[in-house]
This record gives C-alpha cells, structure tokens and sequence, in this order.
C-alpha cells in the first residue's frame, strides 16, 4: 500500500498566499490606506470648517468635563484638573467613517453593482438567444432523424418513395 504524504506547513502556506482573496484583501488594505488620507483631508479641510461655523474649528476640541470644571495647562494644552470626555473626538471618528462609506458606495460599489447587472443581463440575453437556438436546431434534427427513419422503414410521407434498400430519396421515374 502507498502512504500518501501529508503536505508540509511550507506547502500549506503557499496554497494559502496564492489564494486569490488574499491578494484582493491586501490590494484593498493598500488602497484603504491611501484612500484614509483623502478621507481625512475632506474631514479636516471642508467638515471641520463647516462645524467650525457653529462652534469650534476643530471638532476634537468638543468636550465636557465630568468632574468640575476642566483645567488645561496652557503650554502643553494638557488637562491639570478635571475628567474631560473627549466626545468631539468621536464626533470626528463617525463623520470620517460616514464619509468614507458614502464615498465608497457611490463612487465604487454601486457602478461596480450596475456593471456587473448590466454585464449578467448580457450573459443572460445570449444565453437565451444560443438555448432558442440550440432548441430550433435540435427539433430540426429530430424532425431530420424522423424523416429518415421513415423512409428506411417504408413509412415515411409523400415525400419519399419506396425504392428499395440503400435508396435515400425520391428517384426519377424509370421508363
């Protein structure tokens, strides 16, 4: 009997690599991560300033003190006294991640989403174009078949005549 070899953790590895989703998921981490700086350049060049109209100019400056009132050094802007809940931070966080789901939405995933409808409809459209096809031609050879053994069996229509064996159609009459 042969023993079949188990696949070494180095062969393993290799199939897992050459894998295609794990290329498309390292693709897509290089492109998030060039895709995070414009993200963040909207959010600090047009959101921020946009809120800054109502209140502050950053929007990580939004805070409420939980204790007292916040103190802040005013050299190192730190916080001395007090426990500051930092909700401007959050704020900024979602408005990121809002945009970014947008953006990706509708600059990405719904053309992607329309192409590839637009694309199986096509597949669809010929394939039922080729199955008409396939069925038309399929009856036509049935009918052929029909027609033909027939004629071998001396049954067929006003089409043939019973000439004899190894005769495959109508003759012209003999005089």
């Amino acid at each position: 009997m042969s023993e079949k070899k188990e696949p070494s953790l180095l062969d393993g590895f290799k199939a897992f690599l050459m894998r295609g989703n794990v290329i498309d998921l390292a693709v897509a981490v290089v492109i998030g991560a060039a895709f995070t700086k414009i993200v963040n350049s909207v959010v600090e060049g047009v959101i921020n300033p946009l809120v800054g109209a109502i209140g502050t100019q950053d929007l990580n400056r939004y805070s409420s003190c939980l204790s007292g009132p916040c103190k802040y050094d005013q050299e190192t802007g730190k916080v001395v006294d007090g426990i500051p809940i930092m909700w401007g931070n959050v704020l900024s966080a979602a408005l990121s991640f809002l945009i970014t789901a947008a953006v990706v939405y509708f600059l990405m995933v719904l053309p992607m989403a329309k192409y590839l409808a637009r694309q199986a409809a096509r597949k669809a459209e010929k394939e039922g174009v080729a199955e008409a096809m396939e069925v038309s031609e399929l009856e036509v050879l049935k009918e052929i078949r029909d027609e033909l053994v027939a004629q071998r069996s001396g049954t067929a229509g006003p089409a043939s005549r019973e000439d004899g064996p190894g005769t495959t159609g109508p003759q012209p009459p003999q005089g």
